[in-house]
């Protein structure tokens, strides 16, 4: 059965679970407002082929402030707006983005639907394993190979007491910024077991429809996460990710590996390595070295203060767009960066 077949099948399983399904007795509704703030006052050093970066030098960035507002009108039906303000470097400005947008409906804690822009199946997962999305995106974001929302029509549950979970997106594919319509639909998906408690084991995959190829991306994550340790490795593999709309075809894969110990409620401390090749058959030289490392503070319930340093290396000629700059050259880039990242949430 070919991908849009499946697509449109699983489009309207959806959109008739909602719809037809009868809705329970009204429970009261309610609201709840919450937000996220992440900030940093760094000392930021970006280099490429020996050329400073002019943004290089200390300074403070609120890389974002998501504000969400949930309203539940009973035990099925729910609706989430979250805007996401951040920092556009290249305009000079500062933007606001709807991040999601959606209402939910929930059948039951194995099956709930939601239709609008929400969060994708696995960004989002692992960044609630690793603990430390304030300080850096996941690798796949990092590296812009994935994202965390996206508008479309999506599915999550859980079932044996919560050991299996499961989410399933049929997404525009341009991102939460970008609500434009496509002429077909993007599939990402994500199973995840966890046989006792705090081991998780996930696999998931993204597959994009093709103007000339078909780009796919293949995750997999083993962590475990229990009381003050935080223990995490994922591994991806792309091919033909940023080659959809070219003949070229290539291929890309990284993993991760990170680390957190809180040794009191107070203080603890983290770390985190990532390698990536990724263009292994276009630029078959060229790599992506990172780590970061600190000591963070939790003065109090919903606020974390993390003193950290970032190291990564982009060498074998060629450039590799990140989180934290385009880095590399001809020959390579290099980029360091030292000071304070924190997140309050309400």
């Amino acid at each position: 059965m070919q991908k849009d077949s499946l697509s449109g099948i699983y489009t309207l399983a959806i959109l008739g679970a909602i719809v037809t399904l009868s809705v329970p007795a009204a429970a009261d509704e309610s609201t709840a407002i919450g937000g996220k703030m992440y900030v940093d006052a760094t000392s930021y050093d970006l280099s490429n082929d020996g050329v400073d970066s002019a943004g290089n030098g200390f300074g403070l960035d609120v890389k974002r402030f998501y504000l969400g507002v949930t309203h539940n009108f009973d035990d099925m039906w729910s609706v989430n707006v979250t805007s996401d303000f951040n920092y556009v470097a290249n305009d000079g400005e500062t933007q606001i983005y709807v991040k999601k947008a959606y209402v939910q409906a929930k059948i039951s804690d194995a099956f709930i639907a939601r239709a609008g822009s929400v969060d994708l199946p696995w960004v989002p997962f692992v960044e609630d394993l690793y603990g430390y999305r304030f300080v850096e995106n996941v690798i796949i974001d990092r590296l812009k190979f994935g994202t965390s929302a996206d508008w479309g029509l999506h599915a999550i549950g859980k079932a044996a007491e919560g050991k299996f979970s499961y989410a399933a997106s049929v997404i525009n594919g341009a991102g939460y910024k970008n609500p434009t319509r496509s002429n077909s639909v993007d599939f990402e998906a994500r199973i995840a077991f966890a046989p006792v408690k705090g081991l998780n084991l996930a696999i998931g995959g993204y597959s994009v429809t093709p103007p000339q190829h078909t780009a796919e991306r293949l995750d997999a994550l083993v962590a475990y996460v229990n009381g003050p340790l935080r223990l995490g490795a994922e591994y991806f593999q792309a091919k033909d990710w940023n080659q959809v709309t070219t003949v070229a075809t290539d291929k890309a894969e990284g993993f991760s590996v990170w680390g957190s110990y809180n040794f009191n409620p107070n203080w603890g401390v983290f770390a985190r390595a990532d390698s990536a090749d990724t263009s292994k058959d276009l630029r078959p030289d060229l790599s992506d070295e990172y780590f970061n490392v600190g000591v963070v503070s939790h003065p109090r319930k919903n606020i974390d203060i993390a003193f950290v340093y970032k190291n990564e290396k982009v060498d074998g000629g060629g450039t590799v767009s990140t989180s934290n700059g385009t880095i590399g050259g001809l020959e390579e880039g290099k980029y360091s960066e030292v000071g304070v990242w924190a997140q309050v949430a309400f």
